[in-house]
């Protein structure tokens, strides 16, 4: 047995790593490797898209490279038959999960209208070279079915570049390309029909000294199709119903083709617009303002500067503008990768959760201080820590000329404000004034910020407040006294507090004990009240004692009668 088992498993075990070797990976369509295989199948499906109508509308050119042509006739069907194997191979996604199944991915394209147009596209049309012979390449006009690749390629590509408007532009350019070399071909077919040289509007007779030449004949007929397609210059008149027809046609096309253009270039600058309104501030509206509130020159020159230091050096100051649509998680990971590492130079921040610095950077705010503006002043309150991205700030005596230090960038200032340090001698105040000496990028964050996200980590509030503690003390202003009365006041406080949770407990309690003898008290006179109901149902009711009495006077009167009439009777019946 044990002779059959390692005979079974030497003969199992090269077959398995074949299979392996066989077979090929799932592409995940949002990956690199098939944004790269459309990339690739562009070039085909381009060259079909161009050069099959060329050959077909220019003999000469089919006659003069037919072998090339055959070469890449079929170097482009491989590439086609390649390409349905990728897709064969292509994922996709079922409730958000890729699926690798090759018979759910088989199942899935076969059923769908692509596999449909990619066999008809692969149809081995070219048989019919042997009956009609090799020059009709108009028999590969099948192939043009792979167009929708080339789209899926573009928009692939649109969404993936750095200059989406450059490539779009460059792609309407293509398409309007490929329009004018399809009429430009088409017209040199139509003067091969109506005869070369019969009027002014056809193309000359090839009899005439270089217009024999086909690099002539294609410039010509692209001249000619762009100047009809353009509406740009004088064409001569057409002569013939079929003139008059391509003329028309060529019109509407012109007509349709400008409406396009300019719907897309349109769409691109406003979207270029957009793109710098959501990034850069809008100037205008604040120039319209100052101008209507008759704002003093030199300060207006101040604001104009700002902007346009913004514009030139693209800098932003509406960063969270700009990610909002993005989801909670990838937000943070943008904003972690972008200034985790300036939060880290905060010696309060220092050995801080990952997560707590995580949610400090989504509220960190870009600002930009022009040359010689305060960014605080001795005696204000101070709401808000900054941390120096960029730039130099300059600490000032009161008369704003005297300096006493310069800050640089990966310093930092009021992070003792934002925290409330018991004994600080200088409370929430600034005890400096800190001005920029140039054009300075900072970082703000505000006491309100910080407050809400250490709400859910205490454990780091008390960690950043010991941390301030120490920097207090290193600076000779920290009240040891004062400390201590407040941190007496806070302990009575929160004795007093517990002293009136716990009343409020017991009153609570005796709240709920006479709820629930009020309930009890209801409960029993409901069930009296329904007693006293069921017992005053036997009595009579006035109406029924009244009809008795009515009976009780009608029989009276008839025993009366009866006795004159009969003589004397017994009693009545006491009953």
């Amino acid at each position: 047995m044990s002779q059959d088992s390692k005979v079974k498993t030497t003969e199992s075990s090269p077959s398995a790593p074949s299979k392996t070797r066989k077979s090929l990976p799932v592409l995940d369509p949002s990956g690199d490797y098939y944004y790269w295989w459309l990339n690739t199948m562009v070039f085909p499906v381009m060259y079909n898209l161009i050069i099959i109508v060329c050959r077909a509308c220019f003999p000469d050119l089919q006659h003069s490279y037919l072998v090339a042509w055959l070469v890449l006739d079929y170097t482009s069907d491989l590439l086609y038959l390649l390409d349905i194997v990728v897709r064969f191979h292509t994922g996709f996604l079922d409730q958000g999960i890729l699926v690798e199944d090759k018979g759910r991915i088989s199942s899935r394209y076969v059923r769908t209208w692509s596999f449909f147009l990619d066999l008809v596209s692969l149809m081995p049309t070219d048989v019919a070279y042997v009956r009609l012979g090799p020059h009709t390449p108009m028999l590969r006009l099948n192939r043009f079915l792979r167009v929708p690749r080339l789209f899926e390629a573009f928009d692939r590509t649109e969404t993936r570049t750095a200059y989406p408007n450059v490539f779009r532009i460059t792609k309407l350019m293509l398409y309007i390309f490929v329009v004018i070399h399809w009429n430009s071909c088409l017209y040199f077919a139509l003067s091969r029909y109506l005869g070369f040289g019969r009027d002014a509007w056809v193309y000359p007779d090839p009899a005439q000294p270089g217009f024999e030449r086909l690099r002539r004949q294609y410039f010509y007929s692209f001249y000619f199709s762009t100047l009809i397609l353009t509406t740009v210059g004088d064409t001569p008149l057409p002569a013939r119903e079929e003139e008059y027809l391509f003329m028309v046609g060529d019109f509407l096309l012109a007509v349709m083709g400008f409406a396009t253009i300019m719907g897309s270039m349109s769409s691109v600058i406003y979207n270029m617009n957009t793109a710098d309104a959501a990034f850069y501030p809008d100037h205008a509206l604040v120039k319209k303002y100052m101008k209507q509130q008759n704002v003093n020159r030199q300060l207006e020159r101040r604001i104009i500067d700002w902007y346009q230091h913004l514009q030139i050096n693209k800098k932003m100051t509406n960063e969270v503008a700009i990610l909002q649509h993005l989801p909670e998680r990838l937000r943070a990971e943008v904003a972690v990768s972008v200034h985790l590492s300036t939060l880290s130079r905060v010696q309060i921040f220092q050995n801080c959760e990952a997560s707590l610095l995580e949610e400090l950077v989504l509220k960190l705010q870009p600002q930009t201080y022009s040359p010689g503006e305060y960014i605080c002043r001795k005696g204000d309150i101070g709401r808000e820590m900054y941390i120096i991205r960029e730039g130099q700030l300059a600490v000032v005596a009161d008369d704003g000329i005297t300096q006493y230090a310069v800050l640089g960038a990966g310093l930092y200032f009021g992070e003792i404000s934002i925290i409330n340090i018991k004994g600080n001698m200088s409370g929430n105040r600034r005890t400096a004034n800190i001005k920029s000496l140039g054009y300075s990028d900072l970082f703000c964050l505000s006491k309100e910020d910080l407050r809400e996200v250490l709400s859910e980590y205490p454990q780091a509030q008390v960690v950043m407040e010991e941390k301030g503690r120490e920097i207090l003390l290193k600076m000779n202003k920290l009240d040891v006294n004062a400390e201590a009365a407040e941190i007496a006041l806070q302990e009575a406080t929160e004795s007093r507090l517990r002293g009136l949770d716990e009343q409020l407990d017991d009153l609570q309690t005796k709240f709920a004990r006479l709820l629930a003898e009020l309930e009890s008290s209801a409960l029993k006179i409901a069930y009296r009240i329904e007693r006293l109901e069921w017992q005053t149902r036997e009595w009579p009711m006035p109406e029924d004692l009244a009809e008795a009495d009515d009976e009780g006077e009608s029989g009276e009167g008839t025993s009366q009668g009866g006795e004159g009439r009969t003589g004397q009777e017994g009693p009545p019946d006491p009953e």
